[in-house]
């Protein structure tokens, strides 16, 4: 499984992509994936360009299909005029619309005082939820006072443990195809299909009928 890490910190070091970090330590002491982070002020140059073109060029175009194949998402913006920053958002609307659709999305957001706290529900919570993400319930907003204490600390431990929770059954449950489905479906002495779900379109019949059907013939 793959953790695509999307901060939008200007500075290095920043305490977003500080927050960045822990979200993904958290995450990954519950589940065994593949850490991506993907720094945006690095690809600012052409996020504008394509927000110009409508072509991305090549290092974005990496960065936005990494989004797309990831298995959950980490993303961390500082605050900027009590909402996202212009740069957070420039690189979301770039996104292939359906790249987000299911995809488990933990949030976090850096500000300089516990004011801004909301951001992650009255700024960042729409926005995912209208890309069709799952956004997880935890989100995490860091001001800069609370760097050391411990409620942020537990607060970063549960956001990550539910990001790997609703990351596992993506690979632990998927849907099998129809030739799946009807090799491990349970069979009759008869060799006929007993029992297969409905939405793998295969007709259900019970041993009973089958037993019928053979003793009229």
């Amino acid at each position: 499984m793959k953790i695509v890490v999307v901060s939008a910190g200007l500075s290095s070091p920043s305490s977003t992509r500080l927050l960045a970090d822990r979200l993904t330590a958290a995450t990954l002491a519950h589940v065994d994936a593949e850490p991506e982070v993907i720094e945006l002020r690095d690809l600012a140059t052409e996020i504008a360009q394509h927000l110009v073109t409508g072509f991305p060029p090549a290092r974005l175009a990496a960065a936005l299909d990494a989004v797309a194949a990831a298995d959950g998402l980490i993303a961390v913006t500082p605050v900027f005029a009590a909402s996202y920053s212009g740069l957070f958002k420039s690189f979301f609307d770039v996104i292939d619309k359906d790249a987000l659709t299911g995809k488990p999305v933990l949030l976090g957001a850096t500000g300089g005082t516990a004011r801004h706290s909301l951001v992650t529900e009255h700024a960042m919570r729409p926005m995912f939820s209208h890309l069709r993400a799952l956004v997880l319930p935890t989100a995490v907003f860091m001001a800069s006072e609370d760097w050391g204490d411990e409620g942020p600390a537990q607060r970063i431990a549960r956001a990550g443990a539910e990001l790997a929770r609703f990351m596992a059954p993506l690979a632990r449950h998927a849907a099998p195809d129809l030739d799946t489905a009807a090799a491990l479906a349970p069979r009759s002495r008869t060799g006929a299909i007993t029992s297969v779900g409905a939405k793998h379109g295969i007709e259900v019949v019970p041993f009973e009928q089958r037993l019928a059907a053979l003793g009229a013939g």
